[in-house]
């Protein structure tokens, strides 16, 4: 347990992951992180994008993950996910009815919903590239 990193990713439904692990990639909003044991502590901003879970120096697991906050510690990676969904349940068809309904949404939008509009977006735009490039990689 030494060389290893307690990795633990909560999205709103559920707790995700928690487990020990050799190292963690995080997307966060200034750069990716990665996460090994006796790390310095950090709290950070997380961007949509792919959490890498790494077992032998090889990405075990990808998790999407759409944005919210990380917490490092040098025994501890948590992850506060605003959604959190493995690799392997991407959707194509999930993603597409997404991103629709969040153009659909932005188009409709009043000036004080565009913010909010255009995080939608963003989030869907990037489930989006995520779904498609796991399609790329099977």
């Amino acid at each position: 347990m030494a060389n290893m990193v307690e990795f633990e990713l909560v999205s709103p439904q559920k707790l995700v992951r928690s487990e020990a692990v050799e190292m963690v990639v995080v997307p966060c909003v200034e750069g990716d992180v990665g996460v090994l044991a006796g790390h310095t502590p950090l709290i950070a901003t997380v961007r949509p994008g792919f959490i890498d879970v790494h077992e032998n120096n090889k990405v075990r697991e990808r998790i999407f993950v759409g944005g919210g906050f990380v917490e490092i510690s040098a025994e501890r990676c948590t992850v506060l996910a605003e959604e959190a969904v493995p690799s392997n349940e991407l959707n194509r068809a999930d993603a597409e009815s997404r991103l629709e309904a969040a153009r659909a949404r932005r188009a409709d939008a009043t000036e004080h919903e565009i913010e909010e509009a255009d995080r939608h977006l963003n989030l869907a735009e990037e489930l989006m590239a995520a779904v498609e490039y796991i399609e790329r990689r099977v």
